[in-house]
């Protein structure tokens, strides 16, 4: 009985597969007769009963490539390529659709990623059904994911989720693509995206049905969570996720596990996942015995993406091991099939492990080709992102990259100091900085609107008009007492909605912008550039780069170049830590500050002391050290029998992000046409519905006699900050009527647009006409969103003169589409020096955002500034500026000086937060 049902099996089979064979010869026939209604010929009629067995045996084909997808996928795709000539030759097209998914996914499976996304392409052509073409994009996606293109990939799963949401009742669908979403932002380094899309896709899966075979998606896409969140914590302990979260992920993968047997390319898949957990719990033995079990089920199935990756996993727990032979070994033996599945992610992380591993061997030589490979890949890599946000935060996930890279060179050349190692550090640290904000400053005049869909630029205009229209909204809900949490809550989530809505339209302005294509990605510059064309014989460059192991400061001169190492930096963010907790504490005086002040400078400056012999110190900071009043840092007067004096005592002092950037801000201002008015004041708004200005005649006026008196102890805490407030009870701060005075007073009147009080408005600062000015000086309460930091700015009126409420804000984003031709904006109010510190980028804050709006050089602050200390600083400032003609970086350096000597604002708390950003010629 046996034998027959295999006979009868067999010849069902040899009889479909000479069928298949006679299809390919018949049907150009069939076709022909059947488009020419030829009727009553018996070969038509024998094609005509010939067309459902046709028919059958490309169902036969694509059965067997289903089958064949994950054990053979070459000759998976033999049996795909068959059914669609068959369905294409039929002129059925959800066949051709079917086969053409098929075919894709198994070249993706051979690591034919270019094909495999061609096939998907058509097969999204063709169909009409929404659950198919969310299928294949979502597939598109992984597959862009896969090759590092992670604008596309997210562009595509976003695209996918938002189609099976329109569906409905797609629980499980919604869970995996969230999931993946999460994946993306994890990989460039957007944690809290990750966790968030994590989180949404467990609320998918809990309403979820549980049938058997969703029952294991569902485990599947749950413990992928569960490891994502623990890797998640493992790499930032500050996300506060609970321990244990590893258990969690193996409960969910062992059903999995038990499920997949017999299928050898499932299998090995989920054993590579339990692998990876025990990794991250480092039971090493136990992970290796899953990958041993994992990788010859892989080869058998014949995926080379998987293989790939078991190999490198291997490598990885060996690393984690300290057994370095093994894993160099592993990590060699999977580079050939990320290459051959086109999968530079794990290229280059492949590269700069095998350079990490030969540098533990003491083989540094050898490291160097490993990690430059690694490098240009990265480079290639993040060029792809046209979200400046998500390139961003890319470039920050592989800043270890560079801090490797520059180490490892400062370490060749402290073996041999004749091979100019420690210039090629030089250059690699300049080239891993700023990146994002030298490609924004390069945009900013290209008109990358020009030649864009007009539909895309009416969508972005019309998404600035609502993020208007909230912030108006925001206003009133929060100046009603009535307002509840609940309204609260929900106009938040409405604005961070719209600001995502308007940053992903930016993204598809620049994807179709032909001016932004044509654009050449700018070059960081190097030794020789900088000392060529930045540096000038009065001007010294400092420019750090702190690392775990050691840290680095490079002093450069127009004919001069030294290296020196520092401390981790680590130890170094602790001495800048506890220099800015007394610096910025009122209390404080002088003497006070001694002990951690010169700590700090011995590790950062001391020793470099007898190499600062020049007028002007240009700082180029790393990490903590942006946070730093270099200002108030002591150090011994060569001049003055070495007495420990601060730095502004004896130098100008100009903060820059990197050399690059004031290289195409010279470029770019080179030609530009002086703005013929000398300055826009916008100062003293007005706050609250309960502010006496509302009332005729009530503005308060400030007797001479008191305007420059040291503040009581009530006015000691009344500074220009909102520090964590966005919308509440603001105080006035009438200091900043006084600066305005003291400013107009020292230039024509008809030199000066002065918008002072309800004036102080957001379309003041948003008015065209401020292009004409070349000083903006706005004094007033900042705003600091160190989480959003689009959503930093200034205060302004939040109140009309009726009492009603208005939007008063000037966010980043408003900044950011400015067009200004000042020579200089000052910003007299708190923290706006400050931003969200990105590795790679520095402080993300109202700087960039004035910088591209047209400002080379803008006077910042870097903690919350004294209302009348201000006042007094900044009138004699303008007065330097102004009345003697010093330019900015001379008055900044003799104002700091002047507050010191006399005034009775000595401390530096009251003038060393004003730092000067750009430009100093």
């Amino acid at each position: 009985m046996k034998l027959r049902k295999f006979a009868q099996r067999k010849s069902r089979l040899v009889a479909a597969i000479a069928l298949l064979t006679a299809a390919t010869i018949l049907l150009p026939h069939f076709v022909f007769a059947k488009e020419n209604n030829r009727k009553n010929q018996p070969f038509r009629h024998f094609l005509i009963a010939a067309e459902s067995e046709i028919e059958t045996a490309a169902e036969t084909a694509i059965n067997r490539g289903e089958s064949l997808t994950n054990i053979n996928p070459s000759q998976a795709v033999q049996e795909y390529e068959k059914a669609l000539a068959i369905y294409r030759q039929l002129g059925n097209k959800s066949g051709e659709i079917q086969a053409l998914i098929g075919l894709g996914i198994a070249r993706d499976r051979l690591g034919d990623k270019q094909p495999a996304i061609d096939a998907l392409q058509q097969a999204k052509n063709l169909t009409q059904q929404p659950e198919i073409t969310a299928k294949i994009i979502a597939k598109l996606a992984e597959i862009y994911q896969s090759l590092g293109e992670y604008q596309q990939a997210l562009d595509l799963f976003t695209e996918a989720l938002s189609i099976y949401e329109k569906i409905g009742d797609r629980q499980i669908d919604e869970a995996q693509i969230l999931t993946a979403i999460g994946s993306v932002y994890e990989e460039v380094g957007e944690l809290n995206l990750a966790l968030e899309n994590y989180r949404k896709s467990g609320v998918r899966l809990r309403n979820a049905n549980t049938e058997f075979a969703l029952f294991l998606l569902q485990e599947e896409t749950l413990g992928d969570a569960f490891s994502a969140f623990a890797l998640a914590a493992k790499n930032d302990p500050d996300l506060g996720l609970p321990e244990g979260i590893e258990r969690l992920a193996l409960a969910r993968y062992t059903p999995i596990l038990e499920a997949s047997r017999g299928k050898p390319n499932e299998e090995a898949r989920i054993l590579d996942k339990i692998s990876q957990v025990y990794d991250q719990l480092a039971e090493y033995q136990r992970a290796l015995e899953f990958l041993n079990a994992a990788l010859p089920l892989a080869k058998q199935a014949e995926n080379p993406v998987l293989t790939g990756k078991i190999l490198f996993h291997l490598a990885l727990v060996y690393d984690h091991n300290q057994q370095y032979v093994q894993a160099a070994e592993y990590y060699q033996q999977s580079l050939p099939f990320f290459r051959q599945t086109g999968n530079k992610l794990e290229e280059a992380s492949t590269l700069y492990n095998l350079a990490q591993v030969s540098q533990k061997q003491g083989n540094l030589l050898a490291a160097k080709p490993f990690i430059e490979t690694a490098l240009e890949i990265i480079e290639n890599l993040r060029t792809t992102l046209h979200s400046q946000k998500l390139r961003t935060a890319y470039f920050a996930t592989v800043q270890n990259y560079y801090e490797f890279y520059i180490n490892l060179l400062m370490q060749l050349h402290q073996q041999d100091s004749s091979k100019g190692y420690e210039i090629q550090a030089f250059n690699a640290s300049e080239k891993s900085r700023a990146r994002s904000l030298l490609e924004l400053l390069l945009e900013a005049k290209a008109n990358i609107r020009q030649g864009v869909d007009a539909n895309l630029v009416a969508a972005e205009r019309n998404l600035q008009i609502k993020l208007n229209a909230i912030e108006k909204r925001r206003v009133e809900l929060y100046s009603n007492n009535t307002t509840t949490d609940v309204q609260k809550a929900n106009i938040e989530a409405e604005r961070e909605q719209l600001l995502e809505e308007y940053e992903n339209i930016q993204t598809q302005i620049r994807a179709t912008s032909p001016r932004y294509a044509a654009l050449t990605q700018p070059q960081p510059l190097t030794l020789k550039e900088v000392q060529q064309q930045i540096l000038d014989r009065d001007t010294v460059l400092l420019q750090y780069s702190l690392g775990e192991e050691r840290s680095y400061l490079w002093v450069v001169t127009q004919d001069s170049f030294a290296s020196y190492e520092l401390p981790p930096k680590k130890q170094i963010e602790r001495a800048v830590k506890e220099f800015r907790r007394k610096v910025t504490n009122s209390l404080n005086s002088p003497a006070s500050l001694s002990q951690t002040s010169v700590s700090l400078s011995q590790m950062i400056l001391a020793p470099v002391a007898t190499q600062l012999d020049k007028k002007r110190l240009l700082i180029v900071p790393d990490g903590a050290l942006h946070y730093v009043p270099f200002s108030a840092l002591p150090l011994q007067n060569s001049k003055n029998s070495g007495q420990l004096t601060s730095l502004i005592n004896q130098y100008e002092i100009v903060n820059l992000p990197s050399s690059s950037t004031l290289d195409i801000i010279r470029k770019q201002n080179h030609q530009r046409q002086k703005a013929p008015l000398t300055i826009a004041i916008i100062a003293d708004p007005v706050f609250s519905s309960q502010d006496p200005r509302l009332t005729k005649n009530s503005t308060k006026q400030i007797p001479d006699n008191q305007k420059h008196s040291p503040p009581n102890l009530d006015e000691l805490f009344l500074t220009r900050s909102a520090a964590n407030i966005d919308i509440g009870d603001w105080e006035r701060l009438e200091g900043t009527q006084v600066e305005a005075e003291a400013i107009m007073a020292l230039i024509p009147p008809s030199e000066i647009n002065a918008k002072l009080g309800f004036e102080a408005n957001r379309q003041a600062a948003t008015d065209p006409q401020l292009n004409q000015y070349r000083t903006i000086h706005f004094a007033t309460h900042g705003l600091l969103n160190s989480t959003i930091p689009e959503l930093s700015g200034i205060v302004l009126s939040l109140v009309n003169e009726k009492g009603e409420p208005q939007n008063g804000f000037l966010r980043l984003h408003d900044i950011f589409n400015l067009e200004l031709s000042a020579e200089l904006v000052v910003l007299s109010a708190c923290q706006t020096g400050l931003g969200k510190e990105v590795k790679g980028e520095g402080l993300i804050g109202l700087t960039r955002g004035f910088m591209y709006a047209g400002a080379p050089r803008v006077l910042v602050s870097l903690w919350n500034v004294n209302d009348p200390a201000t006042a007094e600083f900044m009138t004699r400032f303008y007065h330097l500026l102004f009345a003697e003609g010093k330019s900015p970086t001379e008055a900044l350096q003799i104002t700091q000086q002047q507050m010191q000597q006399e005034t009775e604002w000595k401390a530096p708390y009251y003038w060393a937060a004003f730092t000067l950003q750009g430009e100093w010629k």
